[in-house]
Order: C-alpha cells, then structure tokens, then sequence
C-alpha cells in the first residue's frame, strides 16, 4: 500500500478525512488508543450514517475494527475478516488449494513450508491462503491505517480455534517491506519468496470498483514505488517473485516476467530465480 501517514491527513473545508469513532459496544480504550497512534481525532460513538463532518471512520464496533466511509448510501465496512465471510467458506471448502496465488508462489511444484515475504499485505487475504496452504508468512503493511485493521483481524483470529493454527504461521511486521528486504541480506532472513500485490492506478471511470478498492482509495491511494520494491524483492529472494496485477495491466517497470498465469481480471508474473525444492 502507499506510504500515507495518518497523521498527514489535514482536513479540507472543514472536513476531516478520517477520525477514530465507535458504536455503543466498541471498545473505548481500544478506540482512544487508535486515536493516540494514530494522530487522527476521536469522535465518540456515533452512527456512521449520521457523520456529516468526517469522510471516513476507523470504527469500533462489537465485530472489531473496520474503515467505514461516513454518510448516507455510503459502502458498507471494510475489515480484516479471516474466521467469517469469504475467508472462512474458503477454509472450510480446501484452503484456497486452486487460488491462482497458490500457482503463483509455486505450491504445486513443492510441498516445503516456504517462507513467504508478503511485501503488500493489504487486509492479509492472500497471506492468509497461503498460511493456510503451510507457508510461513512475514506481513508488510506500511500504510498505519490498514496495518491497524490487519492486525486486529489477525488477532481475533488467533482466538478462533479453527483459525488459530494459520495465524500462528502469520507474523505482522512493522515498517517498510523495501527497507527490510534492503536489508534482509545483511541479517541473513532470505525469504524463499516475496509476493507483491501493490495498488495500481485506477485509469478506468466508468467502471465500479470493488467495495474494499472503493475505500482504500480515499485512503491509501496509489503505490508509486512499485519499480523500487520489485528490485528490492529480486535482489533478495530465494527462489522467485511473484506479482498480482490486472490482467491487462503492464509489467512493472524492470527484467520481463519469466513466466504468467492468468486468471479472469487479474494476473500473476512469477519471475524465477531458482527451482523450488521438491521436498
């Protein structure tokens, strides 16, 4: 995600862009904590439909943490979600053995528990796959507003039974993936793949986005470092790196992809290293 910092944002004609704020049975000491970290202001509890001054909302309510734009008609929340909802039928019916980002990293090609660097985590969804396929995965999520919903999905994940064993195989970072990667060398942590997933400019108008893009670029925007992180990435993997992008979308800027595997709106182009281990 892009580098935007919480508290960067500044308010426009008396709007603030985003503030921390709760329903009745959100937690308060949670909430105000937030508010700390976070730099953005505290509104209380309210009812996000009724919010007029603020754009978006970090809210608190009895199912966790989610990003919420405010006012009427506005998409409905935006969280890490791992136990229900998408996550949890796709636990329950084969882990997500036929993603394409299973293909991607190579987990037809070998049964090791590789070490996966997920430089662009996101809400932690291909992470969680992955987990769930018996990768062991390092979490980056630099932008502090979607890295505090990805940690408290993570961790009322933890609590579920079914779920905890493949968060257990999941470990948030703090910081940027490029500057660990950059490093990664010098402490000797070499990943075995690194997968990216960065934000791409969204050029067409007239189409409508997903709910969660729709949210997160009124926060997050676009990755304009996307050239620099899949060097980073290539001059530290083991054995390969793999990036979404949309199926029609150029290559980022760099060698040509080894190979691609494509699926309906988006595609993944693996860049080889070395052959996985077969063991």
């Amino acid at each position: 995600m892009s580098q935007t910092k919480a508290s960067s944002l500044t308010s426009e004609d008396n709007i603030i862009p985003l503030a921390v704020a709760r329903s009745p049975l959100g937690d308060e000491y949670q909430a105000k904590a937030l508010s700390s970290d976070l730099s953005l202001p505290y509104i209380g509890v309210v009812l996000p439909k009724d919010v007029h001054h603020v754009s978006a909302l970090l809210f608190l309510d009895d199912n966790g943490l989610c990003l919420q734009i405010a006012g009427k008609g506005a998409p409905g929340p935006v969280r890490a979600e791992f136990v229900t909802g998408k996550m949890g039928y796709r636990r329950e019916h084969g882990g997500g053995a036929g993603q394409l980002v299973a293909r991607a990293v190579g987990l037809q090609k070998t049964k090791a528990g590789l070490h996966v660097v997920d430089a662009t985590a996101g809400l932690g969804q291909d992470a969680f796959v992955l987990a769930g396929l018996g990768c062991y995965v390092s979490l980056f999520e630099r932008n502090p507003v979607i890295h505090a919903l990805l940690a408290d999905g993570l961790a009322r994940a933890a609590l579920n039974v079914d779920c905890a064993p493949v968060v257990a195989r999941m470990t948030l970072q703090v910081g940027s993936s490029i500057d660990w990667l950059t490093h990664a060398l010098q402490v000797g942590d070499i990943p075995d793949v690194v997968y990216l997933d960065p934000m791409f400019p969204h050029r067409d108008k007239s189409a409508l986005a997903k709910k969660e893009m729709q949210v997160f670029r009124t926060i997050v925007g676009d990755d304009g470092d996307s050239e620099a992180l899949l060097a980073a990435a290539l001059a530290v993997a083991k054995y390969r790196v793999a990036v979404k992008r949309p199926r029609k979308a150029p290559a980022i800027n760099g060698p040509e992809p080894g190979t691609r595997i494509e699926g309906k709106s988006s595609r993944y182009d693996i860049y080889p290293i070395r052959a996985l281990p077969l063991r």
